[in-house]
């Protein structure tokens, strides 16, 4: 990317579009129309934000990856300019709750490497045992005596929350309150005393943790990152809540979808119950499909640089939207269709550059493991209530189903 002359945005942003953009009826899965439409007609478009404030709208793969992995653009939410999806995110940048993935380099860098060996694949891969043993426990009680149960609530959500309990430390008796707190900080209609509330019981709790972890140590993270010695129990929270959101609701939301997204494509499912062996490759498929980022990652930039031929100015904000760029064609043929046979491993589902997603090896195994156990041990899965009724979270920062 280089310099060029600025570039008038009415003449390269024939559809505006709103964020977070309105879905129409149709596909469930796919982007919303206004995001496709910027993507085939003009990949970088002006949008506007919630409170009326303009921000570019990057859409077309590479020129996603090019902003992300630019320093020029900065993921720092201090920074003038810098777009907040709703009222509440604003309120999240207020102090160090965004610990470092609102952070550039080299502060970014000091406190990401602070949690790196905890999720190197090869820890991961080690803790397939343990997953699967929760996989099967989950699967156990939610089919004991029972035909039907909420895929969400009895095992896609309590999977990866307790797996990221047991890797921080925390008590997993106490999720119902994390949870309850999580879904308020990601609620797009949450309000700023909502959000504000939400936010400081959740930091003030893992602060109590922090310090109980200096009294009665275990082998968890929370535990390793007070015996550093670096960070003080607010900063320790602030990470411990970055973590403890992510790990849960990601991964949970990844595995509802996707599995829905399977029941959809009945042949695709029967593919990868005769082949279980596609399931590592359809993982990459579902993340690049479903991508269930899709109101986009914020960047501000820091000095004027051009992106596909538009030139975005010092302090302009910038959202990449994974979800579009991850059905780009020129990349992705056919990649409107959901593939299990498909190399899908180039997608930008955990973003890209240095703020690429820290837990991305334990999400892979966590729906590697999810999706194995329930094509293999539930040979007549299927909805039991019409597709049309099932409730999907558009209005989330994190989009899934929410039963």
């Amino acid at each position: 990317m280089t310099t060029a002359p600025h570039t008038d945005p009415a003449t390269t942003a024939p559809h505006p579009v709103a964020v977070p953009a309105t879905r129409a009826p149709g596909c469930p899965f796919d982007p919303a129309p206004a995001v496709d439409r910027a993507r085939e007609e003009a990949p970088v478009v002006r949008a506007t934000l919630w409170d009326g404030s303009p921000v570019w709208l990057v859409t077309r793969y590479q020129d996603v990856r090019d902003v992300l992995g630019d320093p020029r653009f900065s993921a720092d939410a201090r920074r003038p300019g810098f777009p907040f999806l709703t009222a509440g995110t604003r309120v999240l940048a207020e102090d160090r709750s965004f610990s470092f993935i609102r952070k550039d380099d080299p502060e970014h860098a000091r406190l990401r490497r602070m949690l790196t060996a905890d999720f190197m694949i090869k820890k991961v891969e080690a803790m397939r045992p343990q997953v699967q043993e929760i996989a099967d426990g989950l699967l156990d009680r939610m089919t004991d005596g029972r035909t039907s149960a909420d895929l969400v609530t009895e095992f896609a959500l309590p999977l990866p929350s307790l797996v990221i309990c047991l890797l921080l430390g925390v008590p997993y008796e106490d999720h119902a309150f994390f949870q309850d707190r999580s879904r308020v900080l990601l609620a797009l209609r949450s309000t700023v005393e909502e959000v504000r509330a939400s936010q400081n019981e959740l930091l003030d709790y893992l602060e109590r943790l922090a310090a109980k972890k200096r009294r009665e140590p275990d082998d968890g993270i929370i535990s390793r990152l007070v015996a550093r010695g670096e960070l003080s129990d607010k900063d320790i929270a602030g990470m411990g809540r970055l973590l403890l959101i992510a790990g849960h609701e990601t991964t949970a939301n990844m595995t509802a979808l996707g599995t829905l997204a399977l029941l959809r494509n009945p042949s695709q499912l029967e593919r990868l119950r005769a082949e279980p062996s596609l399931i590592k490759g359809a993982v990459e498929e579902l993340l690049r499909y479903l991508t269930i980022i899709h109101n986009g990652v914020p960047r501000t930039a820091t000095e004027d640089v051009t992106v596909g031929g538009t030139t975005i100015r010092a302090g302009e904000g910038v959202l990449c939207t994974l979800n579009a760029a991850n059905r780009d064609e020129a990349v992705f043929p056919g990649g409107d269709s959901l593939d299990v046979t498909r190399d899908a491993r180039r997608h930008v589902a955990f973003g890209f550059g240095i703020h690429q997603c820290l837990g991305q090896p334990l999400a892979r195994v966590e729906m590697q493991i999810a999706l194995e156990t329930l094509l293999r041990r539930l040979p007549d899965l299927r909805l039991t209530v019409p597709f049309e009724e099932v409730p999907f979270r558009h209005d989330m920062g994190i989009y899934g189903v929410h039963a």
